[in-house]
């Protein structure tokens, strides 16, 4: 749990104003590490760019996770996840064996839409990747959009509030 809250407090940005602290805006962000495997790259030796939407959905599925939620938990309790749109730019190949920080961001309170930004780095800290992706949570039964289970939103409450 402290590490929850150490991650919530880092994930905010604050500013001093006549003596007071104040927040300045709120998101949730998460980083995690993931190295190139020698499959991912293509006769270049680049990472192929369809990977990158790979690489997107483990910075997303590890921020979820860091924050107590599963995709396996949502599906089970009848809610689908499907990407509604994804954009990516590249600017810098990544490379085979390269240990890449994926950088995940939501920068607004999730309702029936999710978004998700990501910044991916190498081992130099230069920038590759960027991109973002919007999510829709879908009741199975109807097949219409839904808001998403509770837990969810209080999870990230502590970073919207």
């Amino acid at each position: 749990m402290s590490e929850y809250i150490n991650s919530v407090i880092e994930n905010c940005t604050f500013v001093r104003a006549f003596g007071h602290k104040l927040k300045l805006f709120y998101m949730y962000k998460f980083e995690n590490i993931i190295r190139v495997r020698y499959g991912e790259t293509d006769r270049m030796g680049y990472v192929y760019n369809g990977n990158y939407a790979s690489y997107f959905e483990v910075g997303r599925a590890e921020s979820l996770r860091n924050l107590g939620i599963s995709y396996k938990k949502i599906e089970d309790e009848g809610f689908a996840l499907p990407v509604r749109d994804m954009k990516m730019r590249f600017f810098k190949p990544a490379y085979y064996d390269e240990a890449l920080k994926i950088v995940t961001t939501v920068r607004e309170k999730p309702g029936i839409r999710i978004c998700f930004e990501y910044e991916i780095f190498n081992e130099s800290q230069a920038l590759l990747t960027k991109g973002d992706t919007t999510l829709v949570f879908v009741n199975k039964k109807t097949g219409k959009p839904d808001q998403p289970p509770a837990y969810v939103i209080r999870a990230f409450e502590p970073f919207f509030d």
